[in-house]
């Protein structure tokens, strides 16, 4: 883990408005390794005060939200975990005083319903990025996923790359937008879906079955959300099973038909997702994407960042 030359040494809080952390040790490991490069960081989360599958009780999981956003020396708000529990907590959130602390709210999977919230609530902007216990407070921590965070803060822009077969040629720019494609169909028809027009939408999904991802892309096509999009990138959908029923019914089969029937173009090779090594992406910045066939690049830019001395 390298640090860019910040003018300071970010302060970073920690909260679980999800799941607790599996594996206690994770996060007394992680904040060593912050602290160890001279951050400051705050844990408002409380491993003896997991309710059910949840860190916390809702209104303990909501008030270490707020406490994080209050904190005055804190820049970064990281979710400890994802998991599910975020969504229970939507009707209760004050988006404006989380908009308004200037914080950046950084996770990914669950947190994506916050990342859709916030920026249907307030347009404020936040991060797909690294998870606490599973990255920063891993026993081998990738440094690839730990060093894009650190660069994508540092911006100005931020620039992705990715390849995949069948990819078509194309030049797009956008908002871009997106993570978990389950926890972003959830919020169809709700107050907390943002209508974003000219997206460039990035997606995800763990075990969950091809036929499924297909169904939820055709649920978002017959919306109409994705008729206001410039492109679709896939990140990683991995931990799902086949069984013989399926008849040859696979990922690549279900690829080739939605190629074939969404209204924008579909690109593969996206490193996001349920994976140890994973780019971080800035929820609401502009950018291009431009693929030369099978490889492409992303470059994001007018997304918040941290200063440099």
């Amino acid at each position: 883990m390298t640090l860019p030359p910040f003018a300071q040494r970010p302060g970073i809080a920690l909260v679980a408005p999800g799941s607790f952390a599996p594996d206690a040790d994770a996060i007394p490991r992680g904040i060593a390794r912050l602290e160890a490069q001279g951050i400051l960081v705050h844990n408002y989360y409380e491993h003896a005060a997991r309710h059910l599958r949840f860190g916390g009780t809702d209104e303990a999981r909501l008030a270490q939200l707020n406490a994080a956003a209050d904190d005055p020396d804190v820049q970064i708000v990281m979710a400890i975990r994802g998991a599910y529990g975020m969504t229970r907590l939507l009707p209760q959130i004050d988006y404006a005083r989380l908009a308004a602390s200037g914080k950046l709210f950084v996770g990914f999977s669950d947190l994506t319903a916050l990342h859709m919230a916030l920026y249907a609530k307030t347009g404020a902007l936040s991060y797909a990025g690294p998870m606490f216990a599973g990255d920063f407070g891993a026993l081998d921590p990738v440094d690839f996923t730990l060093d894009d965070f650190w660069s994508c803060l540092a911006g100005p822009t931020h620039t992705v790359r990715g390849q995949g077969e069948g990819n078509p040629a194309l030049d797009v720019t956008g908002t871009v937008w997106g993570g978990n494609l389950a926890m972003i169909v959830s919020l169809l028809g709700t107050e907390y879906f943002p209508r974003i027009e000219d997206g460039i939408l990035y997606l995800e999904d763990i075990a969950e079955h091809p036929y499924r991802v297909e169904r939820m892309l055709l649920q978002l096509m017959q919306a109409g959300v994705l008729d206001r999009q410039r492109a679709i990138v896939l990140g990683d959908f991995s931990g799902y099973r086949l069984g013989a029923h399926d008849n040859g019914y696979d990922f690549a089969q279900m690829l080739a038909y939605v190629r074939a029937v969404l209204p924008c173009p579909v690109l593969t090779g996206l490193e996001f997702g349920h994976i140890a090594r994973r780019v971080t992406l800035p929820f609401g910045a502009q950018g291009r994407l431009v693929s030369e066939g099978e490889a492409w690049r992303l470059t994001l830019r007018d997304y918040p960042t941290l200063p440099l001395a």
